[in-house]
């Protein structure tokens, strides 16, 4: 009998440390989701930068975004497809990485960037006007490629696809 509860008490100290390793995301987090993803090239003044793009085209995709995520590749980014025009809002709730937002018009072209959005901020970030689609990418990334309004995007979603 002494053998049984020892061996219960192991298990039970060991429980904990099989599950630290699959630590759940919180109660409020969107179901997790798959992204696709494509190639997206930014034309600057700086050159032609090619970038890996996931695509959040679904609404349960542009509500789930880089929620949560911890870290992003340089080269990488999530660019929201909403379709159609609009004056578009995001923000950076249960957004752990800090993101530059380039806001592209239908055809393409830059329409305005925001620096350096901050993460767990509710704070309304507005396109400003009708864009097409928001690219997400690493906080820096304007400044170090030099992405500004005009620049234009090369990606499937506009017809411009690299």
């Amino acid at each position: 009998m002494l053998r049984l509860a020892a061996a219960f008490v192991m298990v039970l100290s060991l429980t904990p440390a099989a599950c630290a390793d699959a630590a759940p995301e919180p109660a409020d987090a969107p179901a997790a989701v798959d992204f696709r993803e494509t190639p997206l090239t930014l034309e600057t003044a700086s050159g032609a930068h090619r970038f890996t793009a996931e695509v959040a085209e679904t609404p349960a995709q542009r509500e789930r975004g880089l929620m949560f995520r911890e870290t992003m590749p340089e080269d990488h980014g999530m660019i929201f497809d909403y379709h159609h025009d609009a004056n578009i809002s995001m923000w950076m709730k249960n957004t752990i990485l800090p993101l530059d937002m380039v806001f592209i018009s239908a055809d393409g072209t830059v329409f305005d960037v925001v620096k350096g959005a901050v993460p767990y901020s509710l704070d309304v970030i507005s396109s400003g006007g009708m864009v097409r689609a928001v690219l997400e990418v690493n906080a820096g990334t304007v400044d170090r490629i030099g992405i500004r309004r005009g620049d234009k995007v090369r990606h499937e979603i506009f017809g411009n696809a690299p």
